[in-house]
Formats: C-alpha cells, sequence, structure tokens
C-alpha cells in the first residue's frame, strides 16, 4: 500500500514537469460529504470505503476533475484507492458492449498503471490523470448513448456457494445474460481469484469478437484487481462476464449456431488431447519460430492449430511458439498498420500474460491454440509490400551517440514510419539497450499521447520484451515505432489543458 508520505513524494518529483504537471492544481475545493456519497438504488453499491471517491470521479465535470483529484492525493488518497476508483467508475457507468470503443476507458486502467509504475518520479502521475480524463470522456458517450449503469444484484437468483461454479460455467457456456449475472455474483463471493481466473481466462478466448478485446478485459481486470484487492471484485467480475457474453452482430445464440467468430474455439478443443504430457518440457528453437512466424503469414485458423500441435509434438518448447506469435503480430503492425493489426499484438499480450498465470493443464494449451489461430484473422490487407519482421534490413544512422541517435529515430516517425523502424534496428544492434528505447516511448507517449490505444500499446510491447530473444527482441520493438508516437505529433489534449489551467 503507498502511504501518504510516498505520495508527497511522488508529488514533489511530478512538479519538476512544470507546466506539464497535473498535480500543480492548488487551492481547495469542498470534500465530498455523506449525502452526495449516497447512490441511488438503480446503480450498483460499491465497497462503501471506495464509494465517495468513485462518486467524486463519476459526479465532478471533466474540466474540474483533475483539481479535485490532485487535492485529494494531497489529504492521504493513496495510489491502489485510486486506481481502484477508476476503474469500478468505469464498470459502474460504462457499457461494456461492444468491448471496446467507449470501454476502452476500462481496459486501459491496467495499461495506465504499468506505464506509471514504469516512469520515473516525474512523470509518475501523467497516465493515471490521462486515465481519468479519458473516463470522463467515455462517461459522456455512454450517458449520450442511454447512461447505461451496471444494476444491483437479483439477490433472490443468486445461487448458494457449492452451486455457484456450475451455475456460472452453464450460464456461459448458454449464453444466458441473467444466470450468468447472478451465478457470477455468487461465485465472487466465495471463489479464489485463481480458480475464477482460470474460468475466465477459457471465456476469453473462445470467441474472436471485438477483435480481442474479450481476453484484453479478462487479463487487464485481474490485473487492476491484484493491484487494488479482492474485496472490489463482484462488480468488476459482473461487467467482465456480461462483456464475455456480448454476441456482436451475430443475432442467434452462439451455443445453438455456427458463427465464424466461434469456430476457431470448437476447432481447436479436439487438438488439446493431441499435446503430449511432456509439452511444457520442450526445447527453446529460434528455428521454430521461424517458421510459425513464416506459417501465419497465409496459414488460415485452421492450419495455424495444426502448426501448432506438430510443433509441440515434436519437442517444441511453447515458449519458443509465443514468441513467434509476437513476432508474427509486430509484423502486422509494418505490412498493415492500424487499429486491427494493433490489436494483434494487445491480444497476444494479453494471452501469453494468461498463459503465464494460469494453472488449469487445459486452458493453458488452449490459449497457445487460440493465440495462433486468431492471428490469421488480424492479417488485414498489407500496404507494406512484403516486409518481414525478420529479415527486414538496418538502415544507418547519420547521429552516432546513443541518445542523439535515438533522437533521430523518434524525429523519423513523423516522416516516414518504416525509415524510423529500420533506423531504430540500426540503433538496437549497436546499443542493445531495450530499457532506453523504452523510456524515450514512455516520454513520448505521455506528452503526445491521444487515445487510450497508445497507452494499451505500448504498454503491451515493452511489457512483452522479456519473452523474446535478441534477435527477435530487437525487430520487435522496432516494429512498434508505427504506432508510437514521435516530437511531431501534437500534444495531447489533457497537456493543454493543464498548462491553460496553471497560467491562469
Amino acid at each position: 500500500m503507498t502511504h501518504r508520505r510516498s505520495f508527497l513524494r511522488l508529488a514533489g518529483g511530478a512538479a519538476a514537469l512544470g507546466s506539464l504537471s497535473p498535480l500543480g492544481f492548488l487551492g481547495g475545493l469542498p470534500t465530498v460529504s455523506a449525502e452526495e456519497a449516497r447512490i441511488g438504488p438503480e446503480g450498483v453499491r460499491l465497497h462503501a470505503g471506495i464509494e465517495p471517491l468513485v462518486r467524486l470521479l463519476e459526479d465532478t465535470p471533466r474540466e474540474r476533475v483533475i483539481g479535485e483529484v490532485a487535492m485529494r492525493l494531497r489529504q492521504g488518497v493513496t495510489y491502489p484507492e485510486l486506481l481502484a476508483a477508476l476503474l469500478l467508475a468505469g464498470v459502474r457507468n460504462i457499457q461494456p458492449r461492444p468491448v471496446g470503443f467507449k470501454f476502452h476507458a476500462v481496459l486501459v486502467v491496467n495499461s495506465a498503471h504499468l506505464a506509471s509504475m514504469a516512469s520515473s518520479d516525474r512523470d509518475r502521475w501523467l497516465p493515471i490523470f490521462w486515465a481519468i480524463d479519458q473516463f470522463k470522456s467515455s462517461q459522456a458517450q455512454d450517458r449520450a448513448q442511454g447512461d447505461w449503469t451496471l444494476a444491483p444484484v437479483d439477490e433472490s437468483r443468486v445461487p448458494p456457494a457449492h452451486r455457484a461454479r456450475q451455475a456460472f460455467i452453464e450460464a456461459m457456456e448458454n449464453w444466458d445474460e441473467a444466470a450468468a449475472d447472478v451465478a457470477i455474483a455468487g461465485l465472487a463471493r466465495t471463489a479464489g481469484a485463481h480458480e475464477l481466473f482460470d474460468l475466465f481466462c477459457r471465456l476469453g478466448v473462445r470467441d474472436f469478437r471485438d477483435i480481442g478485446h474479450k481476453a484484453i478485459y479478462v487479463a487487464n481486470s485481474f490485473r487492476t484487481l491484484e493491484v487494488i484487492g479482492w474485496h472490489h471484485a463482484e462488480p468488476v467480475l459482473r461487467s467482465l462476464a456480461y462483456a464475455l457474453l456480448d454476441r456482436g452482430n451475430d443475432p442467434g445464440n452462439p451455443a445453438r449456431s455456427d458463427y465464424a467468430a466461434d469456430r476457431p474455439f470448437r476447432s481447436n478443443l479436439p487438438r488439446l488431447r493431441e499435446f503430449p504430457a511432456s509439452w511444457l518440457a520442450g526445447r527453446r528453437s529460434p528455428e521454430a519460430a521461424r517458421h510459425l512466424i513464416d506459417a501465419l503469414r497465409t496459414a488460415s485458423p485452421e492450419e495455424a492449430g495444426d502448426h501448432v500441435v506438430r510443433e509441440v509434438r515434436g519437442g517444441i518448447a511453447p515458449e519458443s511458439l509465443f514468441e513467434a506469435c509476437l513476432a508474427a503480430a509486430g509484423e502486422r503492425m509494418i505490412r498493415a498498420p492500424g487499429i486491427v493489426s494493433l490489436h494483434a499484438v494487445t491480444f497476444t499480450n494479453a494471452v501469453l500474460y494468461a498463459w503465464t498465470r494460469c494453472s488449469d493443464p487445459a486452458t493453458r494449451r488452449l490459449l497457445l491454440l487460440q493465440n495462433a489461430s486468431f492471428l490469421p484473422l488480424f492479417r488485414g490487407t498489407p500496404r507494406e509490400g512484403g516486409v518481414r519482421i525478420d529479415d527486414f534490413q538496418p538502415l544507418p544512422l547519420e547521429a552516432t551517440a546513443p541518445e542523439q541517435g535515438l533522437d533521430e529515430v523518434f524525429a523519423e516517425i513523423g516522416n516516414d514510419r518504416l525509415r524510423a523502424c529500420r533506423k531504430l534496428l540500426a540503433w538496437l544492434e549497436t546499443h542493445a539497450d531495450s530499457d532506453r528505447v523504452a523510456r524515450a516511448a514512455r516520454h513520448w507517449i505521455f506528452l503526445k499521447g491521444r487515445n487510450s490505444h497508445d497507452y494499451k500499446f505500448s504498454s503491451a510491447v515493452l511489457e512483452d520484451l522479456v519473452h523474446l530473444g535478441p534477435a527477435l527482441r530487437h525487430r520487435f520493438l522496432a516494429s512498434s515505432l508505427f504506432y508510437f508516437r514521435g516530437p511531431s505529433d501534437p500534444d495531447n489534449p489533457l497537456t493543454r489543458q493543464t498548462q491553460a489551467a496553471l497560467a491562469s
């Protein structure tokens, strides 16, 4: 738990940013009274200790919320408390369907947290304040679209503890929203985090609706709960279950239909039995990773699943196959840059995180298969010719000093992203310092990032570098420049708002 003294220290470090620091807001505003913190019967009640802070985020106008939150931090609100309030405000106020668009205010909370934790003291608060502003934007969109609110649980239908797990499984398999809602409420009150994580991991990858956001929500919600505390789990898991039952544009019940979004899952279920008992003890193989990267350029979802089975039966470690999935996702960004390719990266990040934390053997096999089988669905239409992540050539830099060379790389983003990508590869081949690149990338995202994908994508890329060998690690990081920010990008609106507020 972060104590007030730590917050004051961080606030002092953030003040070094001058006009860029959200903690530069001074002056007092009234505290939230008990009356103001009351919630009506139409909305779900949250844990009593966090309710006033959630109401503060919900009720304060967007143009004032940064100043209000800054004052609460000086009064002793802790980092986990603020993170909890931010997540729960989104869960209670923003409809998780489709699982994306305005709901990114919830999906991005963990990404902002990762960026904050990886930052210097000077920049520590920028991602969190950005995420607060993003929530206010999404809240306004939700109100304009009908003002959805997470309703209270129908307590009369909550199953007893000994039946909650099976009731939840049956409801999710049958795509029964009402039954799933009461079942997960009961299960959240009795089951542990690990048991529930295993259940949700399987559900997060069972269909391709919402281009991977379902798996992303599973990973990010549980990761945030690890920070803020399991006592906040029930409303989060209710929102998550509701999101996972989104049918998209398919009119019928997927349990009784044959929709394209469900076919990879159904195709891969029989393959689970084809894995050898020793599949986790396979050998690491850069060559096998390259073979899977090459296969994923043209394979169908069915062919990708078959390829994975052949490799694990041949003694290849799953780590090498995940390495290939990461690299193939990065290649999507080079060959068809855009929002769909971006989600190949963030989806793979979520699946790989789930794979490292999940304990159920069958679900772990399924996660690997689904990752490979979904990647062909992110392929898109190539716009960069035949560029391949494992053989594109570095481009020499004009600068020779490390810092100047990195400045040259990020400046090139505004001119030609492929040239920037090649220059970064040259820089990495000389200096081999991924951490320095990560610091520079985060700096420009803090100042220039304009939407949730800036934080989601960058946090995913920078986290996953450890899962790649040196050769593919440098190429994967270089590919990320197709969505990273650089000095020529305009400042984000929150930065301008903060500067104007401080100037006045």
